[in-house]
This record gives structure tokens, sequence and C-alpha cells, in this order.
């Protein structure tokens, strides 16, 4: 069973992701990072071939992951806005919506510019806002379970979501008994 993090730009999933995987052994992927050392820079890849192909290789990237077992997958902030995309790492996983205040995400993501959907626009709360709002019913649709992250550690959401996949696990040996 893979643990799967999804949710905006800027709320930790690559940090969580990669404690999760210290704290249990597991590989941990982060979707973006796979499809950069594939593919070269994110930003460049919107920039030249659009948004659309990138969201094809991001298809491209869970069909591959999803097709394994025991994995921590950290996900780019709009791959689960794709029905085929969340359906294929459900099948082999728990989906955790990591989910923080607009204040918070904006205080994280504003100096960042390597973030293709709000590089030079000069609109960054608008833009941010504008996705949040859009995102948030579709990441609560296809989420497992849903951490609140406003105020917590890398630690201590880390610890929440292996809490609950270790209470998961622990009702599946059960049932089988």
């Amino acid at each position: 069973m893979n643990i799967v993090l999804c949710g905006m730009m800027g709320v930790g999933k690559s940090s969580v992701g990669i404690r999760i995987a210290e704290r249990t052994g597991r590989m941990w992927y982060d979707t973006d990072v796979v499809i950069s050392d594939r593919h070269g820079r994110i930003s460049d890849i919107f920039e030249f071939y659009g948004e659309a192909h990138f969201r094809m290789l991001e298809t491209e990237v869970v069909r591959e992951l999803s097709g394994r077992d025991g994995l921590v997958i950290s996900t780019g902030g709009g791959l689960v806005l794709k029905p085929e995309n969340s359906e294929l790492l459900k099948k082999n996983g728990r989906i955790f919506f990591m989910r923080a205040s607009f204040e918070t995400l904006l205080k994280r993501v504003r100096a960042d510019e390597t973030r293709p959907l709000l590089k030079n626009t000069g609109k960054t709360a608008e833009t941010l806002g504008q996705l949040l709002e859009e995102r948030t019913p579709v990441y609560e649709h296809v989420a497992d379970f849903i951490v609140d992250t406003d105020g917590k550690s890398v630690e201590e959401v880390a610890d929440e979501i292996l809490a609950h996949m270790d209470a998961e696990q622990a009702s599946e040996g059960e049932k089988r008994a």
C-alpha cells in the first residue's frame, strides 16, 4: 500500500514525504522531481510545451508509480485533478490531502519564482486564491484522509499520517482474524 500526499503547492508534501520515508524505510518519490529529472525544468516544460503536455507527463509517472507497492508519493499540486490519476493512485494507495490556509500557503510560495502557475503573473495572491478555491473540493473528494497542516511541524504531520496508516492496517488485520 502506497502513501500518497496531495494538496496545494507550498503545503509541505515533499518535506513530509521525505520524513515519512525516513521513518518507515519506504522509497520516496516526488512526481515533479521524477518529471524534471527525465524531461528538464518544469517551468521550461510549461513554457515550451504547455500545461497539457506537462499533465500528460504526470499521468505517465502516476501509471509507473501506482503499479509499485510500499512507496511514499508526493504529488504535484494539480496531479489529482485529473480523474485518471487519482483512480490509479487509489488502486494501491491511500491519498492524504494535506490542507493549509491561504495565509500559510501564500507565505510559503510568495518568493518562489519557480512555480509555473504563479511565475510572472504579478498576482501571486490572486492566482493562489483562485487555485485554492478550484482545487480544494477536488482534493477533499479524492482524499481518503484530510490532514490539517497549519501550525504543525513536518514531524507532527508525518505522525498523523502514519497513525492513520497504522490504524487502517490494524483494522485490516482484525478483519482477517
